[in-house]
């Protein structure tokens, strides 16, 4: 019986060019979410489903569920970079995705390899972080703010997690504006911020990229009383991976928040806490209909996570 050309102990030779049509790599630094939500599992399957190939690099372990964060472990940094450095010899990436980085020595360690590929678009996403104690909490921040967003392309969080992060000391009684927040994201060193969850009259969420010039794009989503996990990093994973294929960013954004849209609508509850975002709702046959205990039927008075959770789901995009 002849052998098949690709055994165990055989390898393909390398020739250091990527294969043309293969789909555009995407490089991820997320912790790792046994829960599946949130993490790099959920930079996983997004990129995947936004028809790019994703390259995980772990940051730290999260201990979590559906519900919460408990604590999380972080992971030696040399071992971070040596995950990056060993794939970025081999393959050439197109976007990064940046997402919880473990503490403030990981945000170091991830920041030099970025500084390497200057020219390769990085979207940051910013979850809430208020599960850490105060001081690894506020060196992160201060690290992230330093390291991280000066080689920031877009800056993806939560209307309110991002003005505690960019603007500390609003004290004014209405909240800034996604330009207001732009600014202060520019004078650090970020293109663009994508604000999510901006609370606005009449049930809607408004959801907006933004510069410094001003708002440029963005999608209103209705509002439903329900506690989305990983809604946050489904979305900036779904910009990197569009991204990735050249994309003008406000395209990109467009396509991004459809995504999420769509993803939240279909999302599930896999176990006691919020409902995971379905990043494969176009794989369901057709007709076929939500399991039960999804978004459609969460608890009609479950909290909203101030997390990662930027718009709760809707068909009803305006």
């Amino acid at each position: 019986m002849n052998s098949p050309q690709n055994s165990a102990d055989e390898t393909t030779p390398v020739t250091g060019e990527q294969d043309s049509g293969a789909p555009a790599c995407v490089l991820s630094f997320n912790a790792n979410d046994p829960s599946g939500a949130s993490g790099i599992g959920a930079d996983i399957a997004t990129i995947s489903a936004m028809g790019a190939h994703g390259l995980p690099v772990v940051t730290s372990l999260l201990i979590r569920d559906t519900a919460e964060v408990f604590e999380s472990h972080e992971i030696d940094p040399d071992a971070v970079v040596d995950q990056a450095r060993s794939i970025l010899e081999d393959c050439t990436i197109a976007a990064w995705k940046v997402g919880f980085l473990g503490s403030a020595e990981g945000v170091s360690a991830v920041a030099e390899i970025l500084s390497d590929y200057s020219d390769v678009p990085l979207v940051s996403y910013l979850p809430n972080l208020s599960w850490m104690d105060e001081d690894p909490q506020t060196a992160y921040l201060d690290a992230f703010r330093e390291l991280i967003l000066p080689a920031t392309r877009v800056l993806v969080g939560n209307h309110k997690t991002l003005t505690d992060f960019l603007l500390p000391e609003w004290d004014a009684e209405r909240q800034p504006s996604a330009r207001e927040l732009a600014v202060a994201a520019g004078e650090l060193g970020a293109d663009y911020v994508l604000v999510t969850g901006i609370q606005l009259p009449d049930q809607y969420i408004d959801n907006v990229l933004a510069s410094p010039q001003g708002a440029l794009c963005g999608e209103r989503f209705e509002r439903f009383d329900t506690a989305f996990v990983g809604a946050g990093d489904t979305l900036s994973a779904a910009l990197a991976a569009i991204l990735s294929s050249g994309t003008e960013l406000d395209v990109a954004v467009s396509e991004a928040l459809s995504f999420l849209d769509q993803s939240l609508d279909a999302g599930f509850r896999p176990g006691m806490g919020g409902v995971v975002p379905d990043r494969f709702f176009w794989a369901l046959p057709p007709g076929e209909q939500p399991a039960e205990g999804a978004a459609s039927a969460a608890p009609e008075n479950a909290p909203l996570l101030d997390d990662s959770t930027p718009p709760p789901s809707s068909r009803n995009v305006h």
